[in-house]
């Protein structure tokens, strides 16, 4: 089958910001790459856009997990929010798509979920328990053939480099004791040069036109000074949270 990357996010843009150069990178070494979505749903304007980038970064058609959002009811309107729905529930469905799939390696958030969202949080929570989960055939045997994938990677910032391009993004140093994003730069486990494909990955992040007119962060990090988008579009951080170390 190849080997084969599989990204766990919150939203869709999730999959082009946090994670967009390494699903391209990987797509053109000709793994297999995909991305469960947690929240959004079918015919909609972000699943549409979703499409367009999962085209452009060469990862597969979206697979939605259906949820709502924890902050646009707009997202999937008849559905649940994601941070609401009974964790077994959630976990189950995910673990359908690592099983079918068959991921070497998963894809998410840090325990902060990045940047606090609790979408992101949440979905750190269920993928880590998904991962687990799927290994084990008396777990959600409804759900497939049971897959351990071999290693589970949380997406995340150095501290270093938040502390270094906060003034830049937000046009003051951080205040006093304000407890910042990411996680401390000894912790990282490896960091991805993903530069050859920036082009693409800024692609697909413009693929979300809908977040972009909206001034959500999507907004945010592309109006960033140059050097300090250069250094996000051409970079990806993870910290290995289980398994073998597979990336680098």
């Amino acid at each position: 089958m190849g080997f084969a990357v599989l990204g766990v996010h919150a939203h869709p843009d999730d999959e082009a910001i946090w994670t967009g150069g390494t699903l391209a990178r990987f797509a053109a070494e000709g793994a297999r790459t995909a991305v469960v979505t947690c929240t959004g749903a079918p015919g909609t304007v972000r699943a549409g856009e979703l499409e367009r980038s999962l085209e452009i970064l060469g990862a597969g058609e979206p697979r939605l997990l259906g949820y709502g959002d924890a902050r646009d009811a707009g997202a999937a309107p008849d559905a649940p929010r994601f941070v609401d729905v009974p964790l077994d529930e959630a976990v189950g469905r995910l673990v359908a798509h690592i099983r079918e799939f068959r991921p070497d390696v998963v894809l998410t958030y840090d325990g902060y979920g990045s940047y606090g969202h609790p979408d992101h949080v949440h979905a750190h929570r269920v993928t880590l328990a998904a991962v687990e989960a799927a290994g084990y055939n008396q777990l959600f045997p409804e759900a497939g053939e049971p897959w351990r994938p071999r290693a589970l990677y949380l997406a995340t910032i150095p501290r270093s480099v938040v502390a270094a391009q906060w003034e830049a993004v937000f046009g003051a140093p951080p205040e006093p004791g304000h407890v910042l994003p990411g996680i401390p730069d000894a912790d990282v486990s490896v960091r991805l040069d993903v530069g050859p494909w920036a082009e693409r990955k800024w692609a697909a992040m413009h693929a979300h036109e809908s977040e972009l007119r909206r001034g959500a962060s999507l907004t945010m990090l592309t109006s960033l000074p140059e050097q300090a988008r250069d250094q996000m579009l051409q970079n990806e951080w993870y910290r290995l949270a289980s398994g073998q170390p597979v990336l680098g």
